[in-house]
């Protein structure tokens, strides 16, 4: 049988390069056998350090060198990656109340940032070490903050909900209202496409770090309103979540600022994400509770764009080959083929995103997974 295969290319990125090569040498399980593998590797060298040097640590953790590269604080829920930010923030280490610094009090969107739990400081009463997490509790403007509450994440409809001194959408375009996510249809906020992959991983991160401590005294019971938790140390969340959560995943695949930002908080912290080092572990463990229209990550993940063009990908075969690609939802969105004379397609026009790519030959068919960056 003729063997087929993806030629990448890995571009150079700032990196910190604190996670040792062998971290993940534990992880030999698959579904809740993994989870656990993984929550005793990333529980283990856990520094919790204090909740005001989060200030400190967003210097590394969260600085913008990706969008407008101006070393202002990195906000998920004001950041506009395609055009000028609305405001930015400048870094503030000593938690202050200054206009466009941290604070405690704000009245109007850009009035100054905070520290966000992405899950819910609420549900588990301010404890710690869950409260100082820098891998969950990330800058973000005060009012958008306060605005998103404690709503669990999820894709927002058309009744958009309101609040006195706040746009809804956001002025970056992130929105609270009525759920339309399977499963679920109550009030959630959504965050712009940029960031649901990082917000996914963030939660699913939460869900392994802390998998034996969610009926711990002081943690909200799961049947708690807006709290996405099912009662269980294994699956953590409800199978609505962990569905939008893994879509998120696939959909806004891992990024260079995502790298980097796990480096910087293993360096500040001790531990690392194991979603945005291994993507595949999510599959790997929810697996059982996935959709079946959710597509699968077991495939070795090629990463674009190359140094030569981000337009064209190359397979290191000289045969003819019909390649078809799929979005997400099963949909073909190209069709084109390889032969003896030219071994690449060019995919210029598919968005930014995860696709399923199906090779045929007289071989016999083979299926790789595309991340377009």
């Amino acid at each position: 049988m003729k063997h087929i295969y993806f030629l990448f290319f890995i571009t150079t990125t700032i990196s910190f390069g604190q996670i040792p090569g062998n971290y993940y040498d534990s992880a030999t399980g698959s579904g809740y056998t993994l989870k656990t593998q993984l929550k005793d590797i990333i529980s283990n060298g856990h520094v919790d350090r204090d909740y005001g040097d989060l200030y400190t640590g967003y210097q590394t953790t969260d600085n913008d060198n990706f969008f407008e590269n101006d070393n202002s604080v990195l906000d998920m829920y004001s950041e506009n990656p395609l055009a000028i930010d609305p405001y930015n923030f400048a870094h503030d280490t000593n938690g202050g109340t200054s206009p466009g610094q941290a604070c405690g009090n704000f009245t109007f969107e850009s009035d100054c940032y905070n520290r966000e739990h992405i899950f819910p400081q609420g549900f588990f009463d301010q404890e710690r070490p869950m409260r100082t997490d820098i891998h969950h509790v990330v800058p973000t403007d005060g009012r958008v903050n306060g605005f998103r509450s404690n709503f669990p994440f999820g894709l927002v409809g058309t009744n958009l909900i309101s609040q006195s001194n706040i746009s809804n959408p956001t002025q970056n375009g992130s929105k609270l209202g009525n759920c339309i996510s399977p499963g679920y249809s109550g009030t959630v906020f959504e965050p712009i496409n940029e960031f649901k992959g990082d917000i996914a991983r963030m939660l699913l991160y939460f869900a392994v770090r802390y998998e034996d401590n969610w009926d711990d005294t002081g943690w909200d019971p799961h049947t708690d309103i807006n709290n996405p938790l099912n009662g269980t140390s294994d699956q953590f969340y409800e199978t609505w979540y962990i569905n939008l959560l893994y879509s998120w995943h696939v959909q806004d695949p891992v990024s260079t600022r995502e790298t980097t930002r796990n480096n910087a908080a293993y360096d500040y912290q001790g531990n690392a994400n194991p979603f945005i080092d291994h993507p595949e572990y999510v599959q790997s463990i929810w697996q059982n509770v996935l959709s079946t229209d959710q597509p699968t990550l077991q495939e070795n993940i090629t990463i674009y764009p190359n140094p030569v063009s981000s337009d064209l990908v190359y397979f290191g075969t000289n045969s003819s080959l019909e390649i078809k690609i799929y979005n997400v939802l099963g949909k073909m969105v190209r069709k084109s083929r390889t032969s003896n004379s030219k071994n690449y397609i060019n995919i210029s026009g598919l968005r930014k995103g995860v696709y399923i790519v199906k090779m045929e030959s007289s071989s016999g068919t083979s299926t790789k997974k595309l991340i377009r960056q």
